[in-house]
């Protein structure tokens, strides 16, 4: 039975669940509904529930099917905007960008590592080291026994190269026999794709990569040597994840442009090595150039964290999400028992009520919040007072709360000078300059991360804050604990790569505000 024309104001508000902020921007994805690309809004709907139920915390979700975007929503104080950060999602890229070189006949697969850098190769390199090559990089098989942080300074080495520093780890196994997820693998690729191509990951793939796909404003760390990171440090906003996920899916091809080979393509997404044989886990899927096989014949380029760019050709759909987690494998059984059941071949009968519904729910996500009440009859007695803390690795000398009526922020003094951080209560503030709490310290977070915050009185003497660094995976809760002209200050990273409990504070009240 043919199905009957929509009435336009329906037809808008069908498609104002896809157009989402930047159906403006001329060099926007397609939107389309969901329902006209053979997806249910209520699956979608579905997913996002259980999501911002189960996962803590989400940041970013995108669905395209057959090339167009039918699903976006980003959770308060996170947006369409701003950049995040990728992480070992970076990988992918760099992949990419060796392809390419290959492609234009400047690497190979079995150039030999040691010899595009003697000036920081040992006099003497193993067997094992001489026998290394780019293939071995690509696929995780270095050969080392751990992985060890290139990046991480020692005593009278901060000036020494990266590359020197992945020399001296020794070779424990012959390359190309032993699988070790290995980043400083990932940096030497980009540091041989700098060293055949004279440019910088980073500078090569603009012209190739980027610019042609619409990725605006990319932003890659670099070492002290100006190589790109290679393994992290690749900044974007999720349409971005979801641009180069949609170029993979078309075999690299772009609006009539072959921008990668499709021989790469398919190189780089297919198994090259095993890694594991739990058939429930996506990290035992086995690995290819950067690139991940998953379960249900998908592959997936991914970072700590949560930073996801799935493919799944069976289903012709991408799925981009950014995230701060701790279990990066509940968000992928998620995608598999919510959304993958619900794609189907033809498109369906639209829903208005479900599109209604699923658009109500997109605009009213937001990470969760301290709960607790806006006033307390303590508020106006310590309002304002600095307690000066004892000294710690932090480097914070002093706290205080702005609890006023017109306003409410956090204050902090610290070596680098004084910060006040703005305080949502019931809310986020806009993302701004703000106290990191240490964040800005971890592996390549901005030197200056935006901040949102939001804050409650969680018991009659307890103030809880939560910073969100809008940028990043990481966030940040404050308990400050006001009893006798003291503060004692607790905090805690939502994930870290290390422990996320921070040590205690206790300071004492100055004699005046």
């Amino acid at each position: 039975m043919k199905r009957s024309l929509l009435p336009p104001l329906l037809l808008a508000m069908l498609c104002c669940l896809a157009i989402g902020t930047r159906a403006d921007e001329a060099s926007a994805l397609p939107r389309s509904t969901p329902e006209r690309q053979g997806v249910s809004s209520s699956a979608i709907l579905a997913f996002i529930t259980a999501a911002d139920h189960d996962i803590d915390t989400m940041h970013s979700f995108m669905l395209l099917r057959h090339g167009q975007v039918i699903a976006e929503s980003w959770w308060r104080p996170f947006d369409a905007k701003t950049p995040h950060m990728f992480y070992s999602l970076s990988k992918s890229f760099t992949s990419t960008a060796v392809g390419l070189a290959i492609a234009e006949g400047k690497l190979s697969l079995d150039d030999e590592v040691v010899k595009a850098f003697p000036e920081d190769a040992p006099a003497e390199p193993s067997a094992n080291l001489r026998s290394l090559r780019v293939r071995d990089l690509l696929r995780m098989l270095a050969g080392h026994q751990t992985e060890v942080p290139i990046w991480d300074d020692k005593p009278g080495q901060a000036n020494e190269a990266w590359t020197k520093r992945f020399f001296a780890q020794p070779i424990a196994f012959k390359p190309g026999t032993r699988f070790l997820y290995d980043s400083p693998a990932t940096y030497m690729l980009s540091a041989m794709v700098q060293k055949a191509t004279g440019e910088s990951v980073l500078a090569y793939l603009k012209p190739r990569l980027f610019d042609p796909i619409g990725y605006a404003d990319p932003t890659w760390t670099a070492s002290p040597q100006g190589i790109s990171a290679g393994a992290f440090g690749l900044m974007g906003r999720t349409e971005d994840i979801a641009r180069f996920g949609q170029l993979y899916l078309q075999k690299g091809a772009w609006q009539g442009r072959q921008l990668i080979p499709a021989s790469w393509v398919e190189q780089a997404t297919t198994l090259q090595t095993g890694n594991g044989s739990n058939p429930k886990s996506d990290w035992d899927q086995g690995y290819c150039f950067q690139f991940w096989r998953c379960r249900n014949h998908a592959y997936r380029g991914d970072g700590a964290f949560g930073q996801y760019c799935i493919v799944m050709p069976d289903n012709d759909a991408v799925i981009a999400i950014t995230s701060g987690v701790h279990d990066m494998q509940a968000v992928l059984n998620l995608v598999w028992d919510k959304l993958l059941p619900a794609m189907k071949a033809e498109a369906l009968p639209e829903d208005a009520g479900a599109v209604h519904a699923l658009q109500s729910a997109i605009s009213g996500l937001t990470v969760s919040m301290p709960a607790g009440q806006p006033a307390s009859s303590l508020a106006a007695s310590v309002s304002g007072i600095w307690y000066a803390m004892p000294e710690n690795d932090r480097g914070i000398t002093a706290v205080a709360l702005d609890a006023s009526a017109t306003a409410t922020a956090l204050l902090v003094r610290t070596a680098a000078g004084e910060t006040r951080t703005p305080i949502g209560i019931g809310s986020w503030s806009q993302p701004g300059p703000g106290f990191a709490n240490g964040i800005e310290r971890m592996l390549s977070v901005p030197a200056h991360p935006l901040v949102a915050a939001s804050g409650a009185w969680t018991a009659e003497q307890v103030f809880t804050v939560k910073l969100a660094l809008s940028q990043t995976p990481f966030s940040s809760t404050l308990t400050l604990t006001f009893h006798d002209h003291q503060l004692t200050l607790a905090s805690q990273h939502n994930v870290a790569f290390g422990p996320t409990r921070l040590p205690e504070l206790t300071g004492q009240a100055a004699s005046g505000k």
